[in-house]
């Protein structure tokens, strides 16, 4: 019959399984890269730019473990999202958020590797909702 919608459940198709993928290996792959930020922040603080006038006077130091708590927190969310459930899904949302905003907020310290990782957290969050998995 034309015209009438179909009530049986539809099967996410390969493209949305492999955005889900995609994202969960992103999500891995931001977090080392968080990793390897703050790790470098807390070796040599000397590293990144000191900005004397900025309007969030946070220590490099501080930069530091923030940074290696958000890292350890994608690389969770990531590997949690392998499973493909919405709450995952949900979860590795917000970090992807917090972890732009984080380097937003990083951004006068080292611009051109945050703007990197805020491009790539917008990526996953967009692959995340283009996949689907929130209406399944």
């Amino acid at each position: 019959m034309t015209g009438t919608l179909s009530t049986q459940p539809t099967r996410p198709g390969s493209w949305a399984e492999a955005g889900v993928n995609f994202a969960a290996t992103m999500m891995i792959l931001l977090g080392m890269f968080q990793g390897l930020e703050g790790l470098t922040a807390l070796i040599d603080e000397n590293f990144y730019a000191d900005v004397p006038a900025y309007a969030y006077d946070i220590s490099v130091g501080t930069w530091a473990w923030i940074h290696l708590i958000v890292a350890l927190l994608l690389m969770i969310a990531g590997f949690a999202l392998f499973a493909g459930s919405r709450a995952a899904a949900g979860v590795a949302m917000v970090l992807a958020g917090l972890a732009a905003i984080a380097n937003f907020l990083f951004l006068p310290h080292y611009p051109l590797w945050s703007l990197v990782i805020i491009a790539l957290c917008v990526f996953v969050m967009w692959s995340i909702v283009r996949s689907g998995i929130f209406v399944r």
